[in-house]
């Protein structure tokens, strides 16, 4: 599946364009690098593709998946995972628990769940885990389930919003080899949102967001 962005733009409420309109088409497995200064709407442009914009954003152009405009879709019906900086899981759960709540209605009967949540946290390098607290997790590992979790829900695409800002130079470099290589594996088409130049380096290709020419 490619994920499109046809002549994308945005402006807040009340306001101008926030970036000139953006034109490009993510194939299956390759990963885009968007790039830009603070305030240009990087991550407007993420909460445009999965279906949080918030209420008052005026959006031009259209997002296409697989052939398919998301315009007026839910979040939940686009098929569009979220990997964020902040790596949130329900503390209420445990990380086998938080697994399974990702887990795609395919997988039916609890010995087929059991097993793909033990085979996502072997491809984490995290055996064992299913019962842990995700309080006890380190920032690397609470990234891992994240992001597992969210391949477990079968994404046709997948957003990344600075997902690896807050981890440490050499973990920070260890854990993006983890995700892209999930996401080729895969052939998962994704949007990366970054101010680090390593992301821009590894990622397939890279886009910088430019604010919009003047009028007249």
């Amino acid at each position: 599946m490619s994920l499109i962005l046809d002549h994308v733009t945005l402006a807040p409420p009340g306001g101008a364009r926030l970036f000139a309109p953006l034109d490009v088409t993510i194939a299956p497995g390759e990963v885009l690098c968007v790039t830009g200064p603070s305030g240009i709407g990087k991550s407007s442009l993420i909460a445009l593709i999965g279906g949080f914009l918030p209420c008052g954003f005026r959006a031009e152009g259209r997002v296409l998946l697989n052939g398919v405009d998301l315009a007026g879709q839910p979040p939940e019906a686009r098929r569009i995972g979220l990997l964020l900086q902040e790596a949130p899981l329900f503390p209420h759960l445990s990380v086998g628990d938080n697994l399974a709540f990702a887990l795609s209605p395919r997988v039916k009967g609890r010995a087929a769940r059991r097993a793909a949540i033990e085979e996502a946290l072997e491809q984490a390098a995290l055996p064992g885990f299913a019962g842990r607290d995700p309080a006890t997790l380190s920032g690397g590992q609470r990234l891992r389930v994240s992001l597992m979790r969210a391949l477990l829900a079968e994404p046709a695409a997948l957003l990344l919003d600075e997902p690896f800002s807050r981890l440490d130079p050499p973990l920070r470099a260890e854990f993006r080899a983890f995700v892209l290589g999930h996401l080729v594996a895969r052939a998962i088409p994704a949007l990366i949102v970054s101010h680090d130049a390593e992301d821009a380096a590894t990622a397939t290709r890279c886009c910088a967001l430019a604010p919009p020419a003047p009028s007249g």
